[in-house]
């Protein structure tokens, strides 16, 4: 399904999502009739529990004592000096696990608990939700299923170690294009075969509705607690707000809390791979159209004839072909503005960071330190906040061979 790019608009950005599940035209549910009515189950279950006082506070409580929250604002005064701007960190690799991931993990496990449900699917690229998604069921005692893509386990095999650790059982998919696209395929095929007894854990902003709601809603703890920090320590708001985007949950919940703050600009960095020709990049925003994937309606990248094209980016996370629906509407309504950062700019920046705030970002994360840099030196002095949002530990394999260190 393909569609044009549409004029953009400025419809009010508190409505979103509206009962059907839309953000404008993008959203929804596409699925098959057999997960209907799992859907409505979880729709349920969201309307009645998610915002209810006691659930609140068994996911505060689990948060603060077990996830570390709230997690801290750094301020990286020798990268500012370096790139022209004032710099503050909002830091989700401090989160139990290594990355925000477990906001929504955990959320949602608690979620499905209440469900009464036997076991819990997930899907992960770069491991980190498949390794939030285990140690929240391990918290929870709930069997836990995960997919990953065979070159993603191969890339990120502490991951994998971590979650076989915390006892789930990780399954490999070979079909496809080995990532997370395939992994996703297979959560939902599993879930499919037992949509009563089992939950789709779903790790980000994507999927059909309720999910991107429901991740936003567990996600946007990040601004929130960004944003109160922010204006005690420094008086102000930042002039930009900037973070990774791939699926787009820790951007969405980095975002959602400054919507209505018009003097401050949001910027999602998309991953830009090793140049612009299709099948090179997982810029999903900047160089794709409108179409259908995994449930949704959204941004893709696809052919002429709507046929889903293979990505490329250094991180694991960044390399999915579609993107959550909230982000295609904040595109389209222009109150986010989207740009992509290579592979050697993300690494560029990973080392700068590393070398001046001792600070080793995630590779995903380090396509929003690439992105805050150029808007730093294109605006000097700005105070911009950057989402740091996992550590790069579960990079370091990569990254030598990178770098030409063993392993290469």
């Amino acid at each position: 399904m393909i569609e044009k790019q549409g004029q953009r608009t400025n419809p009010p950005v508190n409505e979103w999502p509206d009962a059907n599940g839309r953000y404008g035209s993008f959203g929804g549910t596409y699925v098959p009739e057999i997960l209907i009515p799992a859907l409505a189950r979880l729709q349920q279950a969201v309307d009645e529990r998610l915002h209810e006082p006691l659930f609140q506070a068994k996911l505060q409580a689990e948060a603060s004592c077990w996830i570390g929250r709230p997690t801290p604002l750094t301020p990286a005064r020798r990268l500012g000096e370096r790139w022209g701007g004032e710099l503050w960190l909002k830091r989700e690799d401090q989160a139990h696990t290594g990355a925000h991931k477990i906001n929504n993990a955990l959320g949602q496990a608690l979620l499905a608990r209440s469900m009464g449900v036997r076991r819990i699917v997930a899907e992960t690229g770069a491991g980190q939700h498949g390794v939030a998604t285990a140690a929240a069921c391990a918290r929870l005692g709930l069997p836990c299923t995960v997919y990953m893509g065979s070159i993603d386990v191969a890339r990120q095999a502490p991951n994998v170690a971590r979650m076989q650790l915390f006892g789930a059982e990780v399954h490999s998919v070979e079909s496809g294009d080995a990532t997370l696209r395939a992994a996703i395929d297979e959560a939902l095929r599993d879930w499919s075969h037992d949509p009563e007894g089992t939950y789709y854990l779903l790790g980000s902003a994507v999927g059909p509705h309720p999910y991107p709601y429901l991740v936003r809603e567990l996600q946007s703890v990040i601004g929130l607690e960004a944003r109160a920090q922010l204006y005690e320590a420094s008086g102000r708001l930042p002039d930009k707000v900037v973070a990774c985007v791939g699926g787009g949950s820790n951007a969405i919940g980095l975002f959602h809390a400054f919507r209505n703050d018009e003097g401050v600009e949001l910027h999602g960095i998309e991953a830009g791979g090793r140049g612009m020709a299709m099948g090179e990049h997982g810029s999903t925003l900047t160089r794709g159209s409108t179409g259908v994937l995994h449930g949704t309606k959204s941004y893709l990248l696809q052919d002429s004839e709507g046929q889903i094209m293979e990505t490329h980016s250094i991180s694991a996370g960044l390399d999915y072909p579609g993107v959550g629906p909230e982000h295609a509407y904040l595109l389209e309504s222009g109150r986010a503005r989207y740009h992509s950062a290579s592979d050697e700019e993300a690494l560029a920046a990973l080392a700068e960071c590393a070398k001046t705030e001792g600070i080793l970002p995630a590779l995903e994360s380090a396509h929003a330190f690439a992105g805050a840099r150029r808007l730093a030196e294109e605006n000097p002095g700005e105070l911009i906040l950057i989402g740091c949002s996992g550590r790069g530990d579960k990079d370091l394999g990569i990254l030598m061979q990178a770098n030409g260190g063993p392993g290469a």
